[in-house]
Formats: C-alpha cells, sequence, structure tokens
C-alpha cells in the first residue's frame, strides 16, 4: 500500500465545515506495532462551537470536552452509550470548540485484524458507524489527546484524492433525536458511497 503525505495541522485549522468535506477520500491509518491498518474515510460529521446544541461543547468547557478547545489536528475520542467509543478530529483554532465525527471507513489495510474484531459481521458492515471505526482499529480513551500531526503519532490522516461534489451526499446528523431544531436537522454530515473511491485505493 503506498503511503501518501499525512494532512497538516493547517488543514485541521481550517472552518469545520469545509474540513469535514476534504476529509472524505482521505486515508485514515492507525499504527500498530508499526503495522498499518485503516481505510478511506466515507462518512464524517461537523460539530461546531457552543451554540451547537448537537455537539458536546454546549456544556462549555468541562474535563471531557476540553480537548475540543484545544489545539486543531488532535484525537477526541470520547465512550457513548457506556460501551462504545468515537473518534473526533479538533478543528478550527485554540480555544474555540469544534470537531469532525469520523462516522464511516472503506477498509484496505490490515483486513485480517479488522476481520478478527469485527467477527462475524459481513466484511461491508466492518467499519459502516463510528464505533464500529474505533473497534475496528483499536481506538479507545487512552487516544484521547493524541497530536494527529506529531511525527510519530499512532493515528494520522493522508491525504486522498478530491471527490466530485455529484458524488456527496449532505444532510442532517445521524441520532439528535432530542436535539432542538435548527440544530437537529442542520445538514453537517457528509458521506460518499465507498464505490466512488475505490480508483483512490491504489
Amino acid at each position: 500500500m503506498l503511503e501518501s503525505p499525512r494532512l497538516p495541522r493547517d488543514f485541521f485549522a481550517q472552518p469545520t465545515l469545509l474540513v469535514a468535506r476534504s476529509l472524505l477520500g482521505s486515508r485514515l491509518v492507525r499504527l500498530e506495532n508499526e503495522r498499518r491498518i485503516g481505510g478511506l474515510i466515507i462518512e464524517v460529521e461537523a460539530y461546531r462551537g457552543e451554540q451547537d446544541l448537537g455537539c458536546h461543547a454546549r456544556a462549555g468547557l468541562t474535563p471531557r470536552t476540553r480537548v475540543m478547545y484545544g489545539e486543531p489536528g488532535h484525537a477526541y475520542v470520547y465512550f457513548t452509550y457506556g460501551k462504545h467509543w468515537m473518534l473526533n478530529f479538533v478543528t478550527e483554532a485554540l480555544g474555540f470548540p469544534a470537531a469532525v465525527l469520523v462516522r464511516a471507513l472503506l477498509p484496505l489495510e490490515g483486513l485480517d485484524l479488522i476481520a478478527s474484531r469485527r467477527d462475524g459481521q459481513p466484511a461491508d458492515r466492518w467499519t459502516d458507524g463510528p464505533a464500529k471505526i474505533c473497534q475496528a482499529l483499536a481506538i479507545d480513551g487512552s487516544l484521547n489527546g493524541l497530536d494527529l500531526c506529531a511525527p510519530q503519532t499512532l493515528l494520522f490522516v493522508e491525504k486522498g484524492e478530491p471527490i466530485l461534489d455529484e458524488h456527496v451526499t449532505i444532510g442532517p446528523r445521524v441520532g439528535l433525536n432530542t436535539v432542538p431544531e435548527p440544530w437537529r436537522s442542520i445538514p453537517w454530515r457528509f458521506r460518499v458511497p465507498g464505490v466512488h473511491l475505490m480508483s483512490n485505493t491504489g
């Protein structure tokens, strides 16, 4: 598998919606014992600011949200429903809480490990949800706050090929049923069917 340049901090320091859209087609890589595990990012959601009632930052600066207020280009990994880890990338400026949730991957590397961790599931269900990604790539709270841009980091994102707008679906974020409008229906979810990414997998 050919390696591509890693996304620098300047990429994550951009406006959150731009980062979210631009992440489609990029390659998420987790290193375990120097082995690469990961795939292409095909679905994300944006969360931005204390005014966003779908965002954890609505509660302000807390021990849980502290990473979101930090430097862009760090991992925000949180625990939910008492059993699932979720991976986010911190975005925008230091002191402004914003992040992009990684919702789905097209798995490409470390497929044997991914298959063993998603035992009993068909390949198209290995990483089609944020909790499944964390299970498949062994991402947990120990990686919360990890610098994605550090030279020796265990988790990073590599540049992908641009995805045409005609292949991108934009809609409301998932699972915000109790969040009031306009935040429940704001179109901050970006996804692309994996079929449009197969030319990027070389």
